[in-house]
C-alpha cells in the first residue's frame, strides 16, 4: 500500500513539474496536437497585443488553458502575446506582440475544445531561405545574403523541434502541420541578386520535404503566406502545385475591402499590424480546419 501510495506521489509531482515548465500530458487515449511555425518577421510578429478586445482575451482565457506555445527557446507557456526585444518595442511602438500563432490558436482551439494542442515557433526577422533557412546552407550563400555570421536555422529548428518533445515520449503527440511566413528577404533582388529569388521554389522544397522527412510525416500538411514577390511567390504557388498538401495563401494587396487584404504598417516597414495579423492566424485556421483538419 506504501509502494503504491508513493507511485501516486511521484506522478503527482511529475505532473506539477510539468505544469510549472508549461508543458501538459495528453488525455487518455489521446495525443497532442503539434503544429510547427517558421520563417522571418512577419511569423515571428509585429501585431500591436496591446489591442487584444475583450473578445479576444475571453477566447485567449479559454484556449490558454488546452493550447502551449514554445517560442525560441524561451520557457513554454499558455498560448499568450510576448514581449518585443527592445528594438522591435521602439520602431513599432509596442509593449506587447504576437504572430500568426495567436489566432491560429483561438480558431483551433474553438475547433477543438477537447485537444491538447502545441506550436513550435522559430523565427527571427530578415532572415532568407537562400541563407539562414537554406536546408543546403554553405557560407557561400549564407554570404550572399550576409548571414554567414548568423544561425543555420532549418538545422536549429529542427534541433529545437526535438528538444521540445524530448519531454514526451512518441506516443503522447502527433505533427498535425506546418505553418511558414517568409520570403521577403529572398525577393530583394536589387540588394542581394537574382539567385536567392530563382531559386526559391527548389529551396522551398526541399525545406518542405525535409522537414516532413525528420518528423515521419511523408504528406505533414504545410501551409504558407504570400509574402515577398516576383519569383519568391512564383516558387510558393509552384511548391503548392506540384506537392501534396501543401497550400498557398494569397493575399490582396490592392483591394482593402478583400477578406484577405492585410492591413499594416505602411512602408518602408512591411509588417502587420493587429487587424493584419489577426486576418493571417485565421486565414491559416480557416485553411487547416478546411482542408486538413480529420
Amino acid at each position: 500500500m506504501k509502494k503504491i501510495a508513493g507511485v501516486v506521489l511521484v506522478m503527482i509531482l511529475a505532473s506539477l513539474v510539468a505544469q510549472a515548465d508549461g508543458l501538459q500530458k495528453p488525455d487518455a487515449g489521446k495525443k497532442i496536437k503539434v503544429f510547427l511555425l517558421a520563417g522571418q518577421s512577419n511569423m515571428d510578429g509585429r501585431g500591436d497585443g496591446g489591442k487584444l478586445t475583450a473578445d479576444d482575451k475571453a477566447r485567449l482565457e479559454k484556449a490558454q488553458q488546452h493550447v502551449r506555445f514554445a517560442y525560441n527557446r524561451n520557457p513554454i507557456v499558455p498560448l499568450d502575446v510576448t514581449v518585443p526585444t527592445s528594438g522591435t518595442a521602439k520602431k513599432f511602438n509596442l509593449k506587447l506582440t504576437f504572430g500568426p500563432e495567436l489566432f491560429f490558436g483561438l480558431g483551433m482551439s474553438q475547433a477543438w475544445p477537447d485537444e491538447k494542442i502545441l506550436f513550435i515557433k522559430r523565427s527571427i526577422g530578415g532572415t532568407s531561405l537562400y541563407g539562414c533557412w537554406n536546408p543546403d546552407w554553405t557560407v557561400e550563400k549564407a554570404t550572399v545574403m550576409k548571414e554567414e555570421k548568423k544561425e543555420k536555422l532549418y538545422s536549429d529548428f529542427i534541433a529545437y523541434i526535438k528538444e521540445v518533445l524530448s519531454n514526451y515520449s512518441k506516443a503522447e503527440y502527433e505533427f498535425c502541420g506546418i505553418l511558414w511566413v517568409q520570403g521577403e528577404a529572398d525577393s530583394g533582388v536589387p540588394k542581394y541578386g537574382p539567385k536567392p529569388a530563382e531559386t526559391y521554389g527548389d529551396n522551398l522544397q526541399k525545406l518542405i520535404t525535409g522537414i516532413r522527412k525528420e518528423t515521419g510525416v511523408k504528406d505533414l500538411p504545410f501551409m504558407m503566406l504570400q509574402v515577398g514577390g516576383g519569383q519568391v511567390v512564383e516558387g510558393m504557388q509552384h511548391c503548392a502545385q506540384t506537392m501534396k498538401n501543401v497550400s498557398f495563401i494569397p493575399q490582396n494587396k490592392t483591394d482593402p475591402q478583400s477578406s484577405n487584404y492585410l492591413p499594416g504598417y505602411g512602408p518602408p516597414t512591411g509588417h502587420y499590424n493587429y487587424e493584419g495579423m489577426k486576418r493571417i492566424g485565421k486565414m491559416f485556421a480557416e485553411t487547416y480546419l478546411g482542408k486538413y483538419a480529420p
